[in-house]
């Protein structure tokens, strides 16, 4: 990463103390930025030099106070990541309304609270980039997964509606869809599968890489739609997918 491209920048990445919020986190810091990781784990967190905040992203309170605590140890947000997330396998049949209301207050309406926490400064600067991380399931989905990818579907629906409204002030909005990547998540399911090995290669067989992703791999591209080499890019969603979507089936 380019040094200078965030050199003073302060940098807010929610979900930041584990897989692609960590990679996050670190790939800003490399880049010169401040950075706030923002999340509920917190325990035994190593991210050398990143301020950590323990907050639950779909708490409207939490957030109001994590980015209040930011802007006054490190100043105004200029970067937004909305990584935080859950997964979900519900009956559409069983699941509850309080079920849905759960999953779907952290997947998709932590992202429009933490942009409503840090818009006011953007807009007072003329200028700020928010990055929200949906899922390669926001369009090509499976059974099995309700209703992560309505979830994922609506970040994006989200994406571009923000941008909309925030290019006028210069601030740009855009996406990045990942697949398989090997975070907690992946690496627990897979190791719950009989032979975990197996596992992996059917996985990776499905991409055109012949592999799964790094959590660093997808944090490179995040820093990218941020940075000045995107300056032109709003309303965006980028598939980081070793090319499973090009795939018919």
């Amino acid at each position: 990463m380019q040094a200078e491209w965030f050199s003073g920048n302060v940098v807010a990445v929610t979900g930041g103390t584990r897989g692609i919020g960590a990679a996050t986190v670190r790939a800003f810091s490399e880049a010169g930025a401040r950075v706030a990781a923002l999340d509920l784990d917190v325990d035994d967190t190593s991210l050398d030099g990143a301020l950590v905040e323990r907050c639950d992203v779909s708490s409207p309170e939490d957030v109001a106070k994590a980015f209040s605590s930011i802007e006054a140890k490190l100043g105004p947000v200029d970067v937004l990541v909305n990584n935080a997330g859950v997964n979900a396998r519900f009956d559409p049949v069983s699941m509850s309304v309080d079920d849905w209301d759960t999953f779907f207050a952290v997947d998709l309406r932590s992202m429009w609270l933490c942009a409503k926490a840090v818009l006011p400064r953007m807009r007072e600067r003329g200028g700020g980039a928010i990055v929200n991380v949906a899922s390669i399931q926001a369009t090509l989905t499976q059974a099995g997964t309700f209703p992560y990818a309505a979830a994922k579907a609506g970040v994006l629906g989200f994406t571009k509606s923000l941008a909309l409204e925030e290019g006028p002030h210069g601030i740009r909005v855009n996406a990045v869809s990942p697949v398989y990547t090997r975070t907690r998540l992946v690496v627990d399911a897979l190791q719950a599968t009989a032979d975990s090995e197996a596992a992996e290669r059917e996985i990776a067989a499905r991409h055109a890489l012949g592999r799964i992703a790094e959590p660093e791999e997808v944090a490179s591209m995040i820093v990218v739609l941020a940075s000045p080499l995107a300056s032109f890019v709003t309303g965006a969603n980028l598939a980081v997918d070793g090319g499973l979507s090009s795939r018919f089936a």
